[in-house]
């Protein structure tokens, strides 16, 4: 369990859509939370790692990109300290294959192809910052599925 409260709820949410397939109440949740942080005012970590959350709910594209979008824009503002502070067993480095890899497929759903690569391509070059766990083994087929999709190579 994370020393973060605000965190611990991502959490929570989080468990709610992958654990529990609850999709709705997840958002719901999201939602307040996103309220309670101030938006995108937020801390930068919260902001990053809830908006990069709520995307994975959203069913339009279109919303799940403009979430993508937010959580890499505060993934610049997060320094080392406040990762660590916060508990969460990632370096910042570790946080962008997944942002990336995320914002490719966003992009190949609409079929911005060259955008896709670029951001595949970002995804692909960062991994080295992922462990040999359960996170890092997710992103590492997820990029191998966005590479198939978009004839690229891992």
């Amino acid at each position: 369990m994370t020393a973060d409260p605000t965190m611990a709820r991502i959490g929570q949410a989080v468990e709610l859509h992958h654990q529990r397939g609850q999709r709705e109440a997840a958002r719901e949740l999201f939602a307040r939370i996103w309220a309670d942080i101030g938006g995108e005012r937020g801390d930068p970590l919260h902001v990053c790692v809830l908006a990069h959350s709520m995307a994975d709910v959203q069913d339009d594209v279109h919303q799940e990109l403009t979430w993508d979008l937010r959580a890499l824009a505060a993934a610049c503002l997060i320094t080392e300290g406040r990762v660590a502070e916060a508990g969460v067993p990632l370096s910042v480095a570790g946080l962008y294959p997944s942002l990336h890899l995320n914002l490719s497929e966003c992009y190949r759903k609409l079929g911005d192809l060259g955008r896709a690569r670029e951001h595949f391509r970002q995804a692909r070059d960062g991994i080295g910052a992922l462990g040999d766990d359960a996170y890092g083994r997710l992103v590492k087929d997820g990029l191998e599925r966005v590479a198939e999709q978009l004839g690229e190579t891992v």
